[in-house]
């Protein structure tokens, strides 16, 4: 535990100095070939650095935070696009977190601080609170559980292990936000949008489920592909293969992740749960061009049958990864690790 923490500082403080190069970089040269070249060594070492961190928490945020999310921004931010290319530029400390951190602020800050507004935020937050601690008891609940996974089918584990991580995911980013308020002084956008109430796959993916990687998506693999597919098919259905675009982009990301996690070789079933997802939205897609909204599905039963569909494909090619890569057990194992370290912090003589 010891020296993962210690080489999670190392790692994380190279990409503080790296993105403060891109910075510089950023002031000097125009968007272009000549910041792309300039920012291309720091894309390249972000892909790098995930490699020297073996645990699940702190390898696994650190692969998502820089491989996939600054990467992207980067990238952007090379053609002039994104949260990083601000007018006027911003300032070093809000783009080192716009950088790689799961935040995106508000676009409308100045109705989010209006009185009325600002009473309301102050009712939610204790609300807000309470809930995340609720999940957070769920969490620990489901970890103690596992105790007696012998005892529990697989595939009733695997759904338990479902809702574990997005419970844990959603509490991660509540505290990426949290942070990003007190330390930044501005409110972002939620990560999560309650899921489970999902009329479609579209509302899953689109509005609903980590946004963070369905916005920086969106801008550097959606829009270039429609805008591409919009000579060749037409604008009206040029979004259908933009769709598979982003799926299959996605697909690639998460099997580069679970690579840093496991360390093994992909069975490509991550590939599959994507390109899945990614037909059958694009199959809602083109049912919503041709069906009159008014025979759809009502709420009542399209939510259980997304929901089905989600969890059922999941079962079968998501998370049987966790288990393959034996990433449930490492985890277990940090929370061990992590609570003997925390009794050596507060117990020295005893320890």
């Amino acid at each position: 535990m010891e020296g993962e923490i210690i080489n999670f500082t190392m790692v994380w403080l190279i990409v503080c100095m790296s993105l403060c190069y891109c910075h510089t970089a950023g002031k000097i040269l125009h968007p272009g070939a000549g910041r792309f070249l300039a920012i291309s060594p720091v894309v390249l070492l972000f892909f790098l650095l995930p490699l020297q961190l073996t645990s699940v928490h702190l390898g696994g945020a650190t692969a998502f935070f820089i491989a996939w999310l600054a990467n992207f921004k980067l990238l952007l931010f090379a053609a002039g696009n994104g949260p990083l290319s601000a007018t006027p530029p911003l300032p070093l400390r809000r783009f080192l977190a716009l950088s790689c951190l799961p935040i995106k602020i508000l676009q409308n800050p100045s109705e989010k601080q209006s009185p009325k507004n600002h009473h309301e935020t102050l009712n939610q937050e204790p609300k807000s609170f309470l809930n995340y601690w609720i999940k957070a008891l769920i969490v620990a609940l489901m970890v103690k559980l596992y105790d007696y996974s012998e005892f529990i089918h697989p595939k009733v584990i695997l759904f338990i292990y479902s809702w574990h991580v997005y419970f844990f995911l959603e509490i991660i980013l509540a505290i990426t936000q949290f942070f990003g308020r007190t330390l930044l002084g501005i409110e972002l956008e939620p990560q999560f949008h309650d899921p489970y109430f999902s009329t479609s796959l579209q509302d899953f993916w689109g509005r609903r489920w980590n946004l963070m990687a369905t916005n920086i998506l969106q801008p550097t693999v959606y829009k270039p592909t429609v805008k591409i597919a919009a000579k060749v098919v037409g604008r009206k259905w040029a979004p259908l293969p933009g769709v598979m675009a982003t799926f299959l982009v996605s697909a690639i990301m998460h099997e580069l992740i679970f690579y840093y996690l496991g360390r093994m070789k992909p069975n490509w079933e991550l590939t599959w749960f994507f390109v899945i997802h990614g037909f059958a939205l694009t199959v809602e897609i083109l049912v919503k061009k041709v069906l009159p909204e008014k025979r759809r599905l009502p709420a009542a039963v399209s939510v259980p049958v997304t929901l089905v569909f989600i969890f059922s494909t999941a079962i079968w090619l998501f998370f049987p990864q966790f288990m393959r890569l034996k990433i449930d057990v490492k985890a277990f194992e940090e929370y061990a690790a992590l609570v003997s370290f925390m009794k050596k912090l507060a117990f020295p003589l005893v320890s």
